[in-house]
């Protein structure tokens, strides 16, 4: 490769080359969201996939100011070697040393044009500026800041006569400045998996985690894992390794088994508990297909267990709860043409009535089928009936304020009803666990924006919501603290993805993915949609006539259903084929609000 004639050439201050790693699962920056949590730690998806491994290039002697600053940032971008060569463009005196878990600020685009505005003998400072899209913390949690980068570096002539940084933009605080393209070579976006409060469901964390090789990732994920969640989900969630643990070697591999041995602070934890956060963290990457546990050496087996575990076992920890085996379908709950409360039993178009909706719509059952709950036909009030089948009589639980209106309900696993009271500018989360009357959540987050969906997930940690920022519907997610007695924060919502515009309805189709309607800016009206909520692309759901969506459902390993409405009728809506994302749409069923419990 040619050396650089100037400046605005600084894709020739790297030499480029691709390392084979197998797999998939690359970290995605979305340009207007923000990443939290990563892909579903599924076997078809990986995070040591592909990835392009940067050269850097040494500075040159003959360099000036503005490209000594073009040729540090291009260098950066290679975590080899603790960023050995780009150290090189720094004077002896400026201390730097970012490390493998950096702090780094997330450009668009590459800055292209570095500009001496200062220049006096041997001192120099070169300007440069950017669009700013996010920053990466040294725990991996990405925030998207949308803002304009300007910042200064300082510079000074050597007594050999080259040019060296000698101050960097937030001295020795400075983290690395990366474009988004760099992330996406450089860095993957994993799941470190910790405990609920009911220290049996898992909880993904999702982290943006460097990659300088293959043999090290294994290490780089477990140690990721026994640090801790993100300052995200810090309070919310649990880690069963106590305070002080660490590997006491790297990951050993031998074919495709893995050995984790921990130092002797580990004797203090629940090995069940270790093992599955250790699992479902582990499982994504290709290579490893069982593992044992070590506590200073000496194999730990957790009752009922083999020493050697299966990478895909602890099934019942998953974050999605109890999923139908393989071949079982889920049953949805509809709401008839005549006020009934139905279900859709594999591909029957017609319900089976279960019992007497009533006043009732949007029907949400709960995890256990002992209850159900709904709005009234203006969504002015919340009904709650049981049992599920018979004829039971809805109640009235709640009644909204005036000009005010309730969003769909929704259950977490343990039986509790969220629901979100909201109009413009304003909302507050009810919360009612079973046997007790609903209450306000002392702190909710989003107690100042119009909320028009809620939905909380699984695990019983995380929440979506489709709130109204600035006059457009944004998806975000948000995390849930319980603290001593029925105290609840309910907040640090963050947006998901920019790629969709007047969101309408949303579910979690899995503990990773969003099933959600609403419009690309390309489409004219309201399509499904599936969004990682790690900011991947979101993907289409095929097309069709569907009228007029209003409400989505989705569950782990069941079809993605759709109310909508068509010629002034109700339908709901399912693909023909619902493995296949591109399968058309049929409406053979006369009802409206589909739901699956939980």
């Amino acid at each position: 490769m040619s050396p650089c004639a100037g400046t605005r050439r600084l894709t020739c201050l790297l030499a480029v080359a691709v390392l084979v790693l197998g797999g998939a699962g690359c970290a995605n920056v979305p340009s207007g969201g923000q990443v939290v949590s990563g892909r579903p730690a599924e076997r078809a998806e990986r995070v040591d996939d592909p990835y392009v491994r940067l050269i850097p290039v040494k500075p040159r002697p003959e360099w000036g100011p503005a490209q000594i600053v073009s040729g540090f940032l291009a260098a950066s971008a290679s975590f080899d070697d603790g960023h050995k060569v780009a150290k090189q463009y720094l004077s002896g005196q400026t201390s730097w040393n970012p490390g493998l878990r950096p702090f780094v600020t997330v450009l668009a685009s590459r800055i292209t044009d570095p500009h001496v505005i200062k220049s006096s003998g041997n001192q120099a400072t070169v300007r440069v500026t950017g669009e700013e899209l996010g920053t990466i913390t040294a725990d991996g949690q990405y925030t998207a800041s949308p803002k304009a980068l300007d910042a200064t570096f300082q510079l000074t002539r050597t007594p050999q006569g080259v040019w060296r940084i000698a101050g960097l933009p937030g001295d020795d605080k400075a983290g690395l400045l990366l474009t988004k393209d760099d992330v996406e070579r450089a860095m993957r976006t994993v799941n470190l998996f910790f405990l609920a409060p009911d220290r049996r469901t898992l909880v993904p964390n999702g982290v943006f985690l460097p990659v300088v090789n293959r043999q090290t990732l294994p290490t780089q994920l477990v140690q990721a894992l026994l640090t801790g969640p993100t300052s995200w989900l810090n309070g919310a969630v649990d880690t069963a390794f106590p305070e002080g643990t660490r590997l006491r070697r790297g990951v050993r591999i031998d074919k495709d088994v893995a050995t984790v041995d921990l130092t002797g602070q580990a004797r203090g934890g629940d090995v069940e508990r270790m093992s599955a956060q250790l699992s479902w963290t582990m499982r994504q990457l290709s290579e490893i297909k069982s593992w044992r546990l070590s506590i200073e050496g000496r194999t730990v087996v957790p009752d009922g267990a083999d020493a050697t575990q299966p990478v895909n076992g602890w099934e019942g920890n998953s974050p999605d709860g109890q999923v139908p085996p393989e071949g079982v379908q889920q049953s949805a709950y509809v709401v008839g043409p005549s006020g009934f409360l139905g279900t859709l039993e594999s591909d029957r178009a017609q319900p089976v009535v279960t019992g007497s909706a009533g006043r009732l719509s949007r029907p949400a059952v709960a995890p256990d089928h002992q209850e159900f709950a709904g709005l009234s036909a203006d969504e002015s009030q919340v009904l709650v009936a049981a049992p599920v089948t018979g004829q039971p009589a809805p109640r009235v639980l709640l009644t909204a304020r005036p000009g005010a209106r309730f969003t769909a309900p929704t259950w977490s696993h343990d039986g509790t009803l969220w629901i979100v009271e909201t109009k413009k500018d304003e909302s507050s989360l009810w919360v009612r666990r079973r046997g007790k009357p609903p209450v306000r959540a002392a702190h909710w987050g989003l107690g100042g924006r119009e909320v028009l969906a809620f939905r909380m997930a699984r695990d019983g940690v995380r929440a979506a919501v489709i709130a109204r920022v600035d006059g457009r519907p944004q998806v975000q997610v948000g995390r849930i603290v319980r603290s001593s007695g029925d105290g609840l924060d309910v907040g640090s919502f963050l947006p998901v993805s920019s790629e969709l515009q007047d969101a309408v309805d949303l579910a979690w189709r899995d503990y990773g993915t969003l099933a959600v309607l609403g419009r690309a800016k390309r489409d004219s009206q309201t399509l499904p949609f599936l969004m990682p909520i790690s900011g991947s692309a979101i993907t289409s759901l095929g097309v069709g006539s569907l009228g007029e969506p209003r409400t989505i459902a989705a569950a782990p390993g069941a079809p993605i259903l759709i109310g909508t409405r068509s010629s002034g009728k109700d339908q709901v809506c399912r693909q023909r084929s619902p493995s296949n994302s591109y399968s058309p749409w049929i409406c053979p069923t006369p009802a409206k609000d589909p739901s699956y419990p939980g």
